[in-house]
C-alpha cells in the first residue's frame, strides 16, 4: 500500500477499464543439442491454444397437449325406463323422467369421473383425480370431478368402414387329397360364412372390430357339398369335404 504511483493524471471515482487479453499461443521452440559423438538431437515444442468451450442449451418446443378422449353422449330420443342408473362412473343417480333427469334442473346435472379407475399397489382411485384410498368402500364414495349431462341411453356410433385384410393361405392338392390352410385367429363364427360348392370354397371371415377376410378357392376335383362340414377353432377354420376322386375321402384343412 506504500508503493507510490508511477503515472500522473486527473482524479476520478471510476475504476479503470482493463481490456481482456486474448490468450497468446506459445511460440514454437526448437532446441538442438549436439553430443560429443557428433549426433544431433532436435526437440520441438508445438504451440497449444486453450479455450473454454461455450455450453449450448438445446431448446425444445413444448409438447402438444394430449387431446381428451371422446365421451359418450346421451340420446334424448331414446325412451328410458324409470329407475335406470346413469352409466357414468361416480354418478349413481336414477332416471326419473325426461323433465327431471334430462331437463335443466339440478337433477339433470351429472357429477362423474371422465377417466377409468386405477388400482396400483393396494391404492384405488381414478386417473382423472389425485385422491387415492385403500378400502374399496371408500373408493365407491369418491365423488366425481366433472359435471355434465347424464348418460342413460348412449348415442349409436357411426359404423366404421370395413378393413379387408390378407391372411396367409397354404394350398396344395394331390390326386387323392386336397389341403388348404388359412391362418386366421379369433374368427367371429356368428358372422363368418363358409360355403362349399362342387368345385369351389367361398370364405367370408369376420374378426374383431372391422377386419374382414374374403377369398374363393378353386378346387381341381369335384366334391360332395352335402356331405361336407366345417368347424371353427381359435386359430383356424377346418372344412371337411368328401370327394369322389379315385374313390378316396379327401380332407380340406383351412
Amino acid at each position: 500500500m506504500k508503493i507510490p504511483g508511477c503515472t500522473k493524471g486527473s482524479h476520478t471515482d471510476e475504476a479503470p477499464k482493463v481490456e481482456p487479453q486474448a490468450p497468446k499461443p506459445s511460440p514454437n521452440v526448437n532446441l538442438t543439442m549436439t553430443s560429443d559423438q557428433g549426433a544431433t538431437e532436435t526437440y520441438s515444442s508445438l504451440s497449444r491454444t486453450t479455450g473454454a468451450a461455450t455450453p449450448t442449451i438445446a431448446s425444445s418446443a413444448p409438447a402438444e397437449p394430449i387431446p381428451p378422449a371422446a365421451e359418450e353422449e346421451d340420446d334424448p330420443s331414446v325412451p328410458v325406463t324409470p329407475g335406470t342408473i346413469c352409466r357414468r362412473k361416480g354418478c349413481g343417480k336414477s332416471f326419473v323422467s325426461d323433465e327431471v333427469s334430462r331437463g335443466d334442473g339440478e337433477e339433470s346435472v351429472c357429477t362423474y369421473h371422465p377417466l377409468p379407475p386405477i388400482f396400483h399397489e393396494g391404492s384405488k382411485g381414478y386417473l382423472c383425480c389425485k385422491r387415492r384410498v385403500l378400502e374399496f368402500d371408500e373408493f365407491l364414495k369418491i365423488g366425481g370431478c366433472k359435471q355434465g349431462r347424464h348418460l342413460f341411453a348412449p348415442k349409436e356410433k357411426e359404423a366404421k368402414t370395413e378393413e379387408f385384410i390378407d391372411c396367409r393361405v397354404d394350398h396344395y392338392q394331390t390326386p387323392a387329397e386336397v389341403h388348404v390352410s388359412v391362418f386366421a385367429k379369433q374368427t367371429d363364427k356368428d358372422r363368418s360364412v363358409v360355403q362349399i360348392e362342387t368345385d369351389k370354397i367361398h370364405l367370408d371371415l369376420y374378426f374383431q372390430g372391422t377386419k374382414r377376410f374374403r377369398r374363393s378357392i378353386d378346387l381341381f376335383g369335384p366334391v360332395n357339398p352335402e356331405a361336407s362340414s366345417f368347424k371353427y377353432f381359435g386359430t383356424k377354420v377346418v372344412v371337411f369335404t368328401f370327394q369322389r376322386f379315385m374313390n378316396n375321402t379327401q380332407r380340406i384343412l383351412i
